[in-house]
């Protein structure tokens, strides 16, 4: 059975009104001039109208206006609209006095209706408590004009202008709510942009450096542990070809492993979010005796202290890994021959650790000190460790001891 649903769209003719009216506001924004000339034009076109057909005479006590005069008042009425938006109490002084000669010579030139508007633009910009002298401008016109044509009572003609100013300023007060209301949700909606971009910008960098970390530890090591496997392979081939043999399935283990983290990590990069598995590359401690023998296997001797019960999340996990791992490279690097590694852990309470990794290599030279600060090994380090609130020393072994030590401390992690 086919369902049938209605969706309600506006009526033609009453889209074509919204649309219209926002093309309107839309180029009264931009083009405010050219708006207000055509504003002003049509008082005074209309002003001219009725006096050339003699309608300007507002009842039998009006005077009899010449046309110079009645153009001038009709000027003086409607130019200061010019400057309604950005000088409207300027505008709203220019037009009184023209406004008060119109109430005198008795002219149908709709003074009172202009200077609304003027109220209403003022009641639009400033604040209310600076509009009771805009009622007080208002005011003469309409006295002027009770008293010399007897047009009403006094306290009809001042209720009616007090209803009438009420009115357009009411109008002039809603309408500056809506508009700063509205401005506030597109100020807000422009800055809530501007913080997404740059959420969306620190995520990209933090995922680029997560990226080089990751790439960084896995090449790295593991070139490291095949150069020293290749060169161990080289002088063993002329004396034990079966001690070659080993050292070449050495390499070949670990260039299968490095292909397979890296694999596992391109994957990650490549699945979007929806269908991305499980692959992304997390060693842990249980990975650690994997990572050491690799490292055996290369021709550093590593021994390995343990203190307390091991009890961290992966996160902490992966951050103890990768610091050894680092720290072995570096050592495989510079070491130099007959070197040997010491690891130091002690776990604590509320997965707090500090591992301690020694060697009794020659230290780094100068230059080697500079290539570790302009690679990612140390700050990489440092990096994983300041994730956690933790803190890494990396230095040469205290005299007259020889050798590097690497020491990272994971404090006591906070309750969620």
């Amino acid at each position: 059975m086919e369902r049938v649903t209605e969706d309600r769209a506006p009526e033609p003719l009453t889209e074509y009104a919204h649309r219209l009216t926002r093309r309107v506001r839309a180029f009264d924004r931009r083009h405010p001039l050219p708006w207000d000339l055509h504003f002003t034009g049509f008082w005074v076109t209309a002003a001219l109208i009725d006096y050339a057909g003699g309608g300007w005479r507002h009842n039998a006590h009006s005077v009899d206006v010449p046309g110079w005069l009645l153009l001038t008042m009709s000027l003086g009425l409607s130019v200061p609209l010019l400057w309604r938006r950005t000088h409207p109490t300027a505008a709203l002084v220019a037009m009184a006095p023209f406004a008060v000669a119109n109430a005198w010579t008795g002219a149908a030139l709709q003074a009172a209706l202009l200077q609304l508007v003027l109220v209403y633009h003022l009641a639009l910009r400033r604040p209310l408590r600076d509009l009771w002298w805009a009622a007080a401008l208002v005011l003469p016109p309409v006295l002027v004009s009770a008293t010399r044509h007897g047009e009403g009572t006094w306290d009809q003609q001042i209720g009616s202008h007090l209803m009438s100013v009420t009115v357009a300023v009411l109008i002039g007060v809603t309408v500056r709510t809506r508009r700063n209301y509205t401005e506030a949700l597109e100020d807000r909606a422009r800055r809530l942009e501007t913080e997404r971009d740059q959420q969306a910008q620190l995520a990209t960098a933090a995922e680029r450096a997560r990226i080089a970390r990751e790439m960084h530890d896995i090449i790295g090591h593991n070139l490291s542990v095949i150069t020293g496997l290749a060169d161990g392979g080289r002088y063993a081939a002329a004396k034990s070809p079966e001690r070659a043999g080993q050292a070449l399935d050495a390499i070949a283990t670990t260039s299968r492993q490095a292909l397979t983290e890296l694999r596992r990590l391109l994957d990650v990069l490549r699945e979007d979010e929806a269908s991305r598995p499980d692959l992304t590359p997390q060693p842990g401690l249980t990975d650690l005796d994997r990572l050491l023998d690799g490292v055996r296997s290369a021709g550093l001797p590593v021994s390995t202290t343990t203190h307390g019960v091991p009890d961290l999340p992966p996160g902490r996990q992966l951050t103890v890994y990768r610091v050894i791992q680092e720290a072995l490279t570096n050592t495989l690097k510079h070491g130099g021959p007959d070197t040997t590694a010491a690891i130091e852990l002690f776990y604590e309470e509320k997965a707090s650790v500090t591992v301690t990794i020694t060697d009794t290599g020659h230290g780094r030279s100068g230059d080697a000190l500079r290539a570790d600060a302009g690679g990612r090994g140390l700050p990489g380090m440092r990096e994983r460790t300041a994730l956690y609130g933790g803190t890494l020393e990396a230095g040469p072994r205290p005299h007259p001891e020889q050798g590097w030590r690497v020491r990272i401390h994971l404090p006591e992690e906070s309750p969620q």
